[in-house]
């Protein structure tokens, strides 16, 4: 970059939301409710509202799994929250979630009822709660955790860095997309290394730390994610290719990335999920219209 195109930040900066981007109509520098809406609460203990980002579909994996392992207590209504309407920023959602991200979860099974929030926050909730995809030993419930929050920790590289410059900027930067590219692959290798030893990322067993991290990394080495594919050479990283595709192959995976789902094949969305048959009476509909 030449010296004369350089940007020079001023002493004090200050908000513009002609700022452009995918999500300039939604970001600002402010927390906080932009209009009063409550939130709709199901017949379920478990109230999800969500999208299906990568974020989001770790949340509804995970209840689609504790389903398929038998726990009926595991029922949930997820609520589709859009994110691009600003729904996050409703007073309801925010009661559930100050920070208006999603998922955000109520479990009106405990009294009073409890909120939680952040997509790890959630998975490591219902995995003690329910003595499921967390090991008892020590070393392998820490092992599982190392992952569970290198996902947290490295993600937003991934989406909030990688993601937005290469795919959501109103203008291509490339330093930042050299400098996040880099770190991307750097990310993968280290999955790739550790795939190379053991079967999942907390050992042999499948846990709530590829629950985290198959929504992110696993759709980006199916390429998924950001149609980035060829340009990241996700290929070329062969054992997080073999997890990827395993763990795609679960039922309860490709359940829950259909929930909260508005884009992509209609067959592979279902916008609220309420009731199991939700999804046979999903298919049937969608079968019907692309007759």
């Amino acid at each position: 970059m030449s010296q004369e195109n350089e940007y020079e930040p001023p002493k004090v900066w200050k908000w513009k939301k002609e700022s452009g981007g995918q999500f300039a109509s939604i970001n600002r520098p402010v927390a906080g409710p932009t209009h009063d809406k409550a939130l709709p609460v199901g017949k379920h203990s478990f109230q999800l509202y969500s999208l299906a980002t990568p974020n989001g579909m770790k949340a509804t994996i995970m209840f689609e799994e504790l389903l398929a392992l038998g726990h009926k207590d595991a029922e949930y209504d997820a609520w589709l929250i859009k994110i691009g309407d600003g729904d996050q920023f409703g007073s309801g959602f925010i009661e559930v979630n100050p920070n208006s991200k999603i998922p955000a979860l109520m479990d009106h099974g405990t009294r009073p009822p409890t909120r939680v929030f952040e997509s790890g926050s959630i998975l490591l909730y219902l995995a003690e709660k329910f003595g499921e995809f967390l090991p008892r030993d020590p070393a392998g419930r820490t092992e599982t955790l190392n992952w569970l929050f290198w996902q947290m920790g490295s993600g937003p590289y991934l989406g909030g860095g990688f993601g937005h410059f290469y795919a959501y900027a109103p203008t291509r930067i490339e330093y930042a997309i050299d400098r996040f590219t880099m770190e991307v692959k750097r990310q993968l290798d280290v999955l790739d290394r550790r795939l190379a030893e053991t079967r999942y990322l907390g050992g042999d067993e499948y846990t709530i730390a590829d629950i985290a991290t198959w929504p992110w990394y696993g759709q980006l080495a199916l390429d998924r994610v950001y149609d980035a594919g060829e340009f990241l050479q996700v290929q070329g990283y062969e054992h997080v290719q073999r997890w990827a595709r395993e763990i795609d192959t679960r039922p309860a995976v490709q359940r829950g990335r259909m929930v909260n789902r508005t884009s992509g094949k209609p067959q592979e969305q279902l916008h609220e999920r309420h009731d199991p048959s939700d999804f046979e009476l999903m298919t049937q509909d969608k079968l019907e219209a692309l007759d």
